[in-house]
């Protein structure tokens, strides 16, 4: 049995958190934008933020264990899956990312952002069971991971997501 029973939901890294805050709406007016400054309080990192679209005020807790509170190098989490953000969320992040950049280009700036939109994709690979070939239906307790779940299921096999994190490093 296990005793840890942690009040808040984990956030691996402060990197996970602030990708985890971009992606969650605000209740009252359903904008995603907040300026968050963060703290210690009761042994949570805490993010306290004013709504841009209504000016409600936002206050989130994250129990450890969050890796430092500015991370040198953006990184989402150790081996274990996110609990922030669901595995549709991820490849939609990693969707987006990889939109930005042109596909002849091989910038530095654009090997970053390929770089960052591949380790998203491992975010989803965490998901699939060491013995499983895709991601299972619990990994999508989101409506917005559900839906990218939905448009096409086959892009969470496990084939198909390590092509796509590979394709990412080209």
């Amino acid at each position: 049995m296990n005793d840890y029973d942690p009040p808040y939901a984990i956030a691996r890294t402060t990197t996970e958190a602030m990708l985890y805050l971009d992606l969650t709406a605000c209740q009252d007016c359903g904008s995603d934008q907040a300026a968050w400054q963060y703290d210690i309080h009761d042994a949570a990192l805490r993010y306290v933020g004013t709504c841009a679209g209504c000016g409600a005020e936002r206050e989130y807790l994250f129990s450890p264990p969050y890796q430092g509170l500015l991370d040198e190098v953006a990184t989402f989490g150790g081996p274990e899956p996110s609990e922030l953000v669901d595995a549709g969320q991820w490849l939609a992040v990693a969707d987006w990312i990889a939109g930005e950049v042109a596909a002849d280009d091989r910038s530095e700036a654009a090997r970053a952002v390929m770089a960052y939109a591949r380790q998203a994709v491992q975010e989803v690979l965490k998901f699939v069971p060491p013995a499983g070939d895709s991601v299972p239906a619990e990994a999508f307790w989101t409506d917005a991971g559900q839906a990218e779940r939905d448009r096409d299921p086959g892009r969470f096999r496990r084939e198909r997501l390590l092509a796509v994190r590979d394709s990412y490093s080209d």
